[in-house]
């Protein structure tokens, strides 16, 4: 609804004709639309749910069951999202430290696996919408894109694993009541290989066209019910920022103000734009003021910390501990702050320095 919102009124300054359609970018939408059909379809043979639980049975010392279910978003973010790790794995965590009698540790372990999945997301072009759109917009290659976010993956993956490793000394014991099993490993091969495709295209060794074809005729012959399960709502939302960021780049005062805030700093006007708007629709709508790739891409990237809606995964997290049984808001909410902030600052002043 913002985003609809926001195109709305931005038409009443730049009212709409045919240059609305040179706004949208197809092939982001194509990518993204192959890449949530593919992860649902993951999520459906229950991979993620049989990872977790092979990973976590057992008897575990509590530093190390933390630092599990840490890692579990971060990793799994770079390749299914930051959203959907956090809808995977922080039900899935709160169910089992409860189980465990562990409800303790809810809430450090939510936030650290919510800033994980935001940090860990950042590691890849498919980790977030964000970097999908910022790889096609600029013509990044993979050089481009890993040499510049892979030193601030590893250093977060550091202080993300201190963190879990942080509280009590115990033993715990962790039984799943049921065992998951795969479901359908012929769709699971099947998957893989249209997430190779995927990743071919997206640095573009095999065009949008193609690939968009190929997983919408298998998926329809193998499993058309994935196709249904694409989150069409987040692809409209695309399509209303693109219409907004292009309305903004046609009106003068505004393109000026903002190319003046980007030459100043891409970085820190990303990062604080993220803050406010989120940093989805930061990106789409900075790219078009300036020429720093890179700034841009660190500032949205790294500005996914912070304030809740900086990155809409976080209100996910969120969402679903404020749900839960004895949840406890106003904790939350002040360590959810300064773990996010701090872990913003220290960043941001590295990506200046260096």
């Amino acid at each position: 609804m913002a985003a609809a919102f926001c195109a709305a009124v931005s038409a009443l300054f730049v009212p709409p004709s045919a240059a609305y359609l040179s706004y949208i970018d197809l092939r982001v939408l194509c990518l993204l639309l192959c890449l949530m059909a593919v992860v649902a379809g993951f999520q459906y043979c229950g991979v993620f749910v049989v990872l977790a639980q092979r990973l976590l049975a057992g008897r575990k010392h509590l530093r190390v069951l933390s630092l599990l279910l840490v890692l579990l978003p971060f990793f799994s973010s770079m390749l299914i999202t930051n959203d959907v790790a956090l809808i995977t794995f922080v039900p899935f965590t709160l169910l089992m430290l409860d189980m465990a009698g562990q409800k303790d540790r809810i809430i450090p372990v939510v936030i650290l696996q919510t800033v994980a999945a935001n940090l860990g997301s950042m590691a890849t072009p498919v980790g977030n919408p964000q970097n999908l759109f910022l790889c096609g917009a600029f013509g990044l290659s993979a050089g481009d894109f890993f040499g510049t976010l892979l030193p601030f993956t590893l250093l977060s993956l550091l202080a993300l694993s201190a963190g879990a490793l942080i509280g009590p000394s115990r033993t715990v014991q962790v039984d799943f009541r049921q065992p998951a099993a795969i479901r359908d490993p012929r769709l699971l091969a099947v998957l893989t290989g249209l997430f190779l495709l995927c990743l071919l295209s997206v640095f573009r060794v095999l065009h949008y066209g193609i690939l968009t074809a190929v997983v919408v005729i298998v998926l329809l012959v193998m499993k058309w019910q994935l196709l249904a399960r694409v989150d069409y709502g987040l692809l409209l939302t695309f399509i209303f920022f693109f219409i907004f960021a292009g309305n903004m780049g046609e009106i003068p005062a505004l393109r000026q103000l903002l190319a003046g805030w980007m030459d100043r700093s891409a970085l820190l006007t990303s990062a604080l734009a993220s803050q406010i708007i989120s940093n989805v629709p930061a990106s789409v709508l900075l790219a078009g003021f300036t020429s720093d790739w890179r700034g841009l891409l660190l500032g949205v990237d790294l500005g996914g910390l912070g304030t809740p809606i900086a990155s809409l995964a976080s209100l996910i997290a969120m969402k679903f501990y404020l749900h839960s049984e004895g949840a406890k808001a106003a904790p939350f909410l002040l360590r959810f702050s300064l773990v996010n902030f701090g872990g913003l600052a220290v960043l941001l002043a590295l990506a200046v320095l260096f």
